[in-house]
C-alpha cells in the first residue's frame, strides 16, 4: 500500500505530528512527570500497592462477594496516602492527559478516515451525540 510508504505524503505529515507533539512544552511537562514518578522508588511502589489492591477488591466484588468494611477502610487509606504524594498524583494527572491527548488524536484521525475528509466541530458535535437523527440527509444519514 503506496499510502503506507515511508517517503509518502501521509507518513511524512505523521512524523511531523509525532515531532511536534514531542517537541511541546506541555508534552514534555507531562513526560517530566512520568519520569520523576519512574524514579521514584516509594510512589512507583505505592501505586503498584494500590492497584493490585484496587484490582483484588474488584475481582472481589464481580464474583459477588461481599467487600468487608475493613478492606474498604484499609483501600482508602492507602489510595488517599498515594495522592498525597505529590509525585504519585502529578504522575496520575499527567497519565490522564497523556491519555485524553491520545484519544483526541485517535478521535481526528479516524472520523477523517470514515469522513473522507477533515472532520469539523459539527462533525464531532454529532459524534457526541448532538445530532438530531443520526446524520446528515446530505450524507446519507437518517432524516427524521
Amino acid at each position: 500500500m503506496q499510502i503506507l510508504d515511508d517517503d509518502s505524503a501521509v507518513m511524512t505529515k505523521t512524523r511531523e505530528l509525532c515531532e511536534t507533539i514531542a517537541k511541546d512544552s506541555d508534552y514534555q511537562s507531562l513526560l517530566g512527570k512520568v519520569e520523576a514518578f519512574l524514579a521514584n522508588d516509594e510512589a512507583r511502589l505505592s501505586y503498584q500497592s494500590v492497584h493490585e489492591r484496587g484490582q483484588e477488591l474488584n475481582q472481589k466484588q464481580q464474583a459477588g462477594l461481599e467487600l468487608a468494611e475493613t478492606e474498604i477502610h484499609e483501600f482508602e487509606t492507602a489510595r488517599e496516602s498515594l495522592l498525597a504524594n505529590p509525585i504519585a498524583s502529578e504522575f496520575l494527572q499527567a497519565q490522564q492527559s497523556l491519555e485524553t491527548l491520545q484519544m483526541a488524536i485517535s478521535k481526528h484521525v479516524g472520523m477523517t478516515l470514515e469522513l473522507g475528509r477533515v472532520p469539523t466541530a459539527e462533525d464531532f458535535a454529532q459524534a457526541n451525540g448532538g445530532g438530531c437523527c443520526g446524520g446528515n440527509e446530505a450524507e446519507g444519514g437518517g432524516g427524521g
